[in-house]
């Protein structure tokens, strides 16, 4: 999600701004840049950091994020295929499961407690970069679905470990770090022109 449907932004980040902790979250992130908070410290932050965050705020800042056009769009023809579509981010889950208003299938995101929160962050529901290869896996096996019958977006590291378990996989805006290691390189506003691109690595008709 941040960085591949959000353009050039993040789902904290977005967030800091509506709720004037930017500078707060711009050291944390600098912190988990140099490896001193990893995926969990840092939404152990985050917990404490948004304590009193409540589903409102999250909401407006969620609407009026930037998001890459044609997201719906892309959602509805993967429904009308009869495919299936799952958006996973290490995001915290009250941001990222408004996607499904978008008309994704499925969204998998780091588990927070309930808005604004009264109890503790579970470090296990915080998900990390292999979670991302489990997840699929996990999905594919209840869909009946190959390897070679999925298609992955992604625009950071935290995508590598999926891009290389993946054959079919589409680099959005990345940079050269995860554009090497993707089968396609996409650069531009629209998830429409990568969703038509993506789907030029499917070489059957059968539903991806």
């Amino acid at each position: 999600m941040d960085g591949t449907l959000l353009a050039g932004t993040t789902a904290t980040l977005e967030i800091a701004r509506h709720t004037g902790t930017t500078p707060w979250l711009l050291d944390m992130e600098a912190r988990f840049a140099t490896g001193e908070l990893d995926t969990r410290g840092f939404s152990a932050d985050l917990h404490g950091l948004w304590h009193d965050l409540t589903p409102q705020v999250v909401a407006a800042a969620y609407a009026a994020a930037p998001w890459l056009g044609g997201i719906a769009e892309v959602s509805a023809d993967i429904r009308a295929r009869g495919e299936h579509s799952l958006v996973i981010t290490m995001a915290p889950d009250f941001f990222a499961r408004h996607l499904l208003e978008f008309g994704f299938d499925e969204v998998a995101a780091s588990r927070f407690p309930p808005l604004p929160f009264t109890a503790p962050l579970d470090p296990a529901g915080v998900l990390t970069p292999a979670d991302k290869v489990r997840i699929t896996d996990s999905t594919r096996a209840r869909l009946g679905l190959s390897r070679d019958r999925c298609l992955a977006y992604g625009d950071s590291m935290s995508d590598a470990p999926l891009f290389r378990h993946l054959s079919n996989t589409v680099a959005v805006n990345a940079d050269h770090h995860l554009a090497d290691l993707a089968a396609l390189d996409y650069r531009g506003g629209d998830l429409t022109e990568a969703y038509r691109l993506a789907r030029t690595l499917l070489t059957t008709a059968t539903p991806a």
